[in-house]
């Protein structure tokens, strides 16, 4: 083995961190285990402000073992940080080989708790709690090193019940794939979704409406604690030519003077994943018809310099230049010189 190659074996990553954790703390934190030869915390190329995570390098192998096994989940600057073997393989990571997805967590597992209950099964390379300010969203990832501790999770763990609540554990799917479920999904459908229809309906009248587009495995009008229908409802068949057919024929009719909606019925996962691609969707074709263009702004405090206006314009598009102008005597003179030195302009995502 090349000495270059005992190095990358040695290094590990170092997740969750506090925005104020430096590369010196880091340092004096694990030199107590052994000799580190460096150590970088990742940060933004234009604020240079940290990412959250950083790469440790050791000197020796068993030092970087040493670290992992006694310092994982340690608290800095009051977070738990997290730490795992620097995976610099981008197919192992990406391929889903010896991933599981965990859904259903109860709001108090975190990351330390899900690495205790999964580790029995197989070694991690990584496993994570996913969260935001409010905290668990009820849901993780855990990456073991191969496929079958993997099964073994999903065998033992599946349906079984972690602090009371019923977790489900199953194999990862990427992007791509999951996109791909949704899409076929969406063109097989048996289930569709009815509203706006009026407080009389209840689920033998939606069922004599809906029947005739076929066979009906179950129809339910939703209603209150008094028994009143609450305008909505869902009827299943059993052939998607059948629902598609109540779809085209049924949506935007009117029942009693109302109109109905009646449309495929979906998750809220599937809901929510159609609106997010809306808005990417939006959110691009927004950026294209910004390529660009060249912005110009005025009266800016003696304070505001070059990255405190990249950092308040990037959030609306990829901005390729930023230059405040000063030493201008008047409006006019600066709008001059605007012409030729382009202050901001924003591009496309390709960098176009």
């Amino acid at each position: 083995m090349n000495v270059a190659a005992k190095y990358r074996m040695a290094s590990l990553y170092v997740g969750d961190l506090h925005a104020d954790v430096t590369e010196d703390l880091l340092f004096r934190k694990f030199s107590t285990v052994g000799p580190v030869l460096s150590i970088r915390i990742c940060r933004d190329q234009v604020t240079r402000r940290s990412l959250g995570y950083a790469y440790v390098n050791f000197l020796q192998l068993a030092d970087a073992q040493k670290a992992l096994d006694t310092m994982n989940f340690d608290i800095i600057k009051g977070k738990s940080i997290r730490l795992m073997w620097s995976q610099r393989d981008a197919y192992l990571r990406r391929s889903g080989i010896g991933n599981v997805f965990i859904k259903n967590l109860d709001k108090s597992i975190d990351n330390k708790t899900l690495y205790e209950h999964f580790s029995a099964f197989g070694k991690i390379l990584s496993s994570k709690v996913m969260s935001d300010d409010q905290g668990s969203k009820g849901y993780a990832f855990v990456h073991f090193q191969n496929q079958s501790a993997a099964d073994r999770a999903i065998e033992e763990m599946n349906g079984k019940l972690l602090k009371g609540c019923k977790v489900f554990v199953g194999r990862f799917k990427n992007r791509k794939d999951r996109e791909a479920e949704l899409r076929s999904k969406a063109s097989e459908f048996t289930n569709i979704y009815i509203k706006n229809f009026g407080g009389d309906m209840d689920d033998e009248r939606l069922k004599d409406v809906f029947s005739k587009y076929g066979k009906t495995l179950s129809v339910k009008v939703m209603t209150d604690s008094s028994g009143k229908s609450k305008g909505f409802g869902f009827v299943s068949f059993d052939s998607h030519e059948a629902a598609k057919k109540a779809v085209e024929e049924m949506n935007g009719r009117d029942i009693n003077g109302q109109l109905i909606f009646v449309g495929r019925a979906q998750k809220k996962v599937e809901r929510q994943a159609e609106l997010k691609q809306m808005f990417e969707q939006l959110k691009r074709e927004r950026i294209r018809g910004c390529q660009g263009v060249k912005l110009y702004i005025k009266n800016l405090d003696d304070t505001i310099d070059d990255e405190k206006l990249r950092n308040e314009f990037s959030s609306f598009g990829s901005i390729s230049r930023v230059k405040k102008i000063s030493s201008v005597t008047s409006a006019a003179s600066c709008e001059h010189k605007a012409q030729k030195v382009d202050p901001v302009t924003l591009r496309g995502p390709e960098g176009k």
